[in-house]
């Protein structure tokens, strides 16, 4: 049987609520909502950190970010270990099974060379290193208008830096990822289309903007750029169709994390807060280990292998790393991972779970184990205070995290509290004794 081709499409700080086929009304998402209908829709999918350098390494590596050697710490500064050849990725592990490979787009896991994407699996790196970047002239901004580093170029082919001025960024991986498409149709391969929106700053062109006149402003440019990305969707699912390779590729879409509230979304020196992404029903945003931070839209697509349907069970991002290396003929018991294989999942045949979920970020720390979920110094944004330093909700009468039981439930309170301390100490040790040699990179 011939091996199967695998996209992984990744969105930056896109919303549980932003999307056609996860309840939205305002956006139009149609080619997003197709892989849907070809494949499972996530209803319960979390990723393993609600900021971007984590979650990637998580979804790249199988792993707890802990485990893979990239955290979100605070230390004065927000900073993260890069991503070394030392944990395997993905994209070396199908490497290993035949598959040429390639990323177009975000990396936002390292900045010296042993962290860069060719030097973790990637044959071919199209794209930029830094967590964002002016979507027209390429140049990463961010902290100057809290004093930080000089605004710097930052796009790149493999290992040499390219000049692009003026081409809008999420067309320019659109671009890349089509061609890397055609270039290996006669070989199985694996492409992790990166997308940075809609990630700030906010920058749309006309063309996408016209399609919501009648939006308010902030959401208005949120449905710009989500309907860019999805506009890119349909172009590489067009191109495997042409090439008669849409039946033999795995598809696998989802968000880094919640949405962005941050002030930082205009670039524009104010103090407010941004309004254009949706979590749904769920509490809490981007930084945030309540739901609205970690839940994320979810879909894997296998056109004619896989009977559409939704999957209401719990499944964490990490899980997707042994799920394509079984469906492509690799073995997941040949590496170190914390994700399980959801291959009988997707052929009908289990909705089993993970007994524990668990999540860090700086002082918060969260853990789920069936329908319960605990929140230790839980925020809801990242510049908002602890809500309470122990939160915990019944998800399956409560998906908001409206009702905190805490005092009402000792007993579930108190293991899973254990639990999660219990977690978070092994993530520190290995941390210690593994990766804090690496804590170089600014996020």
């Amino acid at each position: 049987m011939k091996k199967p081709n695998v996209i992984v499409i990744l969105t930056d700080d896109q919303g549980y609520g932003d999307l056609g086929c996860m309840g939205s009304t305002d956006l139009k998402t149609p080619n997003i909502d197709a892989l849907a209908e070809n494949g499972v829709r996530f209803s319960s999918m979390y990723s393993a950190s609600p900021v971007c350098s984590p979650s990637r390494a998580a979804l790249l590596t199988g792993r707890y970010p802990g485990n893979a050697g990239v955290r979100a710490i605070l230390a004065g500064h927000r900073k993260a270990s890069g991503l070394t050849p030392k944990v395997p990725t993905l994209a070396t592990a199908l490497k290993q099974e035949g598959y040429a490979t390639g990323i177009c787009g975000k990396w936002h896991l390292g900045l010296k060379e042993e962290c860069r994407p060719n030097a973790n699996g990637f044959d071919e790196f199209s794209g930029f290193l830094a967590g964002c970047l002016d979507y027209y002239s390429h140049i990463f901004y961010y902290g100057m208008a809290d004093g930080g580093s000089d605004p710097t170029h930052d796009l790149w082919e493999n290992g040499e830096e390219v000049y692009a001025n003026g081409e809008y960024l999420t067309e320019r991986i659109t671009r890349k990822s089509v061609d890397f498409i055609r270039r290996h149709q006669g070989e199985p391969f694996f492409l992790y289309a990166a997308y940075n929106a809609p990630h700030y700053p906010m920058h749309a062109p006309e063309k996408y903007l016209e399609r919501f006149p009648d939006l308010p402003w902030d959401r208005r440019i949120m449905a710009a750029m989500i309907s860019a990305v999805d506009d890119g969707v349909g172009e590489m699912t067009k191109a495997l169709e042409e090439l008669g390779l849409l039946e033999n590729t795995i598809i696998y879409f989802q968000s880094d994390n919640g949405p962005s509230r941050e002030s930082r979304n205009w670039l524009d020196g104010t103090e407010d807060p941004y309004y254009g992404g949706t979590t749904g029903r769920f509490k809490g945003h981007k930084f945030s280990l309540f739901e609205g931070g970690i839940r994320i839209p979810a879909i894997l697509s296998w056109k004619n292998h896989i009977t559409p349907r939704t999957a209401d069970s719990s499944h964490l991002s990490t899980d997707v790393f042994p799920t394509i290396l079984e469906a492509c003929g690799g073995n997941a018991k040949d590496y170190d991972l914390d994700g399980v294989s959801l291959l009988a999942l997707i052929n009908g045949q289990d909705e089993s779970t993970h007994d524990y979920m668990f999540w860090e970020m700086e002082e918060q720390t969260a853990v789920r184990c069936g329908s319960y979920k605990l929140v230790l110094n839980g925020r809801l944004t990242e510049n908002d205070g602890v809500t309470a330093p122990v939160w915990l909700s019944d998800l399956s009468r409560d998906p908001g995290e409206t009702v905190n039981l805490a005092d009402e439930l000792p007993e579930i309170r108190d293991r899973l509290v254990s639990a999660a301390l219990k977690w978070r100490e092994g993530i520190e040790k290995t941390w210690e004794d593994e990766f804090a040699d690496n804590y170089s990179l600014t996020l």
